[in-house]
């Protein structure tokens, strides 16, 4: 035990020794506490501390600005705005309405046993191969559980992971005018084109025949054009799939460097287990970076008193900064600590790495459920092992980390 730990422990703060742990991986750069909210330029906020980043992402007068917002204004009026882009009393009756598919349990009593069995699975084929890239393996699990939850089950040609993972993949072209501009689109459009032929269109056809317990039965109920349920696809397919992928992987990463932190993880409960799985998703957010636009005046308390953010600025949450902000989780910020205590008894785990308000991910308890599942049974495997730690690019979307050849063996 560290001196500055044993001076913590005197104090009532974390027994844990931070320094037998992981540190923070995947942050571009150190995590930054202060100023906790900035004008950076005209019409340009960063919010870096928690309570600020927190009444930020709560405060009605806000809309959502990420993940190509702009866009929308392109799209043809006649369409319905997917889920994540509404907002106001639409976008609330929304998420009241498909609030059921994500509680614990429901997911608990119709997602388990798929989840164990794609878990098992997908083990089987690590084992039969002897090594394997854990991004593909974790892609392939999350693929196939937010199918179930979305109501993608019944395509005609196999490959959907590799269609959704295309949306993600490729970089935007800087030159909006140019040939590689055009050329983005045209194929944006035709890998939409595929996967509504494929995937979405013969799933819409099933449930008219036959509704189930799942999102694309309620969107058709609810009478969404297959246009309107195409976007919604995407859009919980990137919120389903692609970032499920990538906290598996990085949370694996740390396990399988850290042989303490693994065998705590396999000893604990599964509650124990999945807060753990949150502590690690907060140094590690797959968002690195929630946007917002002010559609008024927003008085945030901070610091130093009221600060006001006009309306029509745009407002950046850096969740690197609010998850490691001292004043709410304490000593060794980017740091996995098991013990840790927030100072906000309000805060969740994982802070803000699911967001915040209304907006927040309503797949949040699926995503750890089906993390827990996957890696207490990989784990558990005694000569599983690293053969080549993973590659790590951006995201530019998501304004996360993407981690790929990240090759296991046993």
């Amino acid at each position: 035990m560290t001196v500055d730990t044993q001076q913590e422990q005197a104090r009532g703060g974390c027994p844990i020794d931070h320094t037998a742990f992981s540190k923070q991986k995947t942050a571009t750069r150190a995590p930054q506490a202060t100023p906790a909210i900035e004008r950076v330029n005209k019409g340009t906020w960063h919010v870096r501390g928690y309570a600020e980043g927190r009444a930020v992402l709560r405060h009605a007068d806000t809309h959502q600005a990420g993940f190509r917002a702009e866009l929308l204004d392109k799209m043809p009026q006649t369409m319905e705005r997917p889920i994540l882009y509404q907002e106001g009393p639409k976008h609330h009756e929304q998420r009241r309405q498909t609030a059921r598919f994500f509680t614990p349990r429901f997911t608990s009593e119709n997602y388990r046993a798929l989840m164990e069995n794609l878990s098992d699975q997908v083990i089987a084929r690590l084992h039969s191969q002897g090594q394997a890239d854990l991004s593909m393996l974790s892609l392939a699990l999350a693929v196939n559980v937010a199918a179930r939850v979305i109501g993608l089950t019944n395509s005609v040609m196999p490959g959907m992971a590799r269609r959704i993972d295309a949306f993600f993949t490729e970089s935007k072209p800087t030159r909006p005018r140019s040939p590689g501009a055009v050329l983005h689109f045209l194929r944006s459009q035709r890998r939409m084109m595929a996967f509504f032929l494929l995937d979405v269109r013969p799933a819409i056809a099933a449930r008219r025949r036959e509704p189930r317990e799942d999102l694309i039965s309620h969107l058709i109920s609810r009478g969404y054009s297959d246009m309107n349920i195409l976007t919604e696809c995407i859009t919980y397919g990137a919120a389903g799939m692609v970032t499920t992928r990538e906290f598996i992987s990085v949370a694996a990463w740390h396990f399988l460097e850290q042989p303490r932190l693994r065998q705590q993880f396999l000893a604990a409960n599964e509650a124990e287990r999945q807060n753990m799985l949150q502590e690690i998703l907060r140094i590690e957010p797959v968002i690195g970076q929630v946007l917002r636009r002010a559609t008024a005046d927003l008085l945030i308390e901070s610091e130093h008193g009221v600060v006001t953010i006009p309306a029509g600025d745009l407002v950046i949450v850096d969740v690197y900064d609010t998850n490691s902000d001292p004043a709410l989780v304490g000593a060794e910020p980017q740091a996995i600590c098991p013990a840790r205590k927030l100072s906000d008894p309000k805060a969740g785990p994982a802070v803000l790495s699911f967001g915040d308000g209304h907006h927040r991910c309503p797949g949040a308890y699926v995503a750890l459920q089906e993390s827990d599942i996957f890696l207490s049974r990989l784990l558990a495997i005694d000569s599983l092992r690293i053969v080549r730690s993973p590659t790590m690019a951006h995201n530019s979307v998501a304004r996360g980390y993407e981690l790929r050849d990240f090759v296991v063996a046993v």
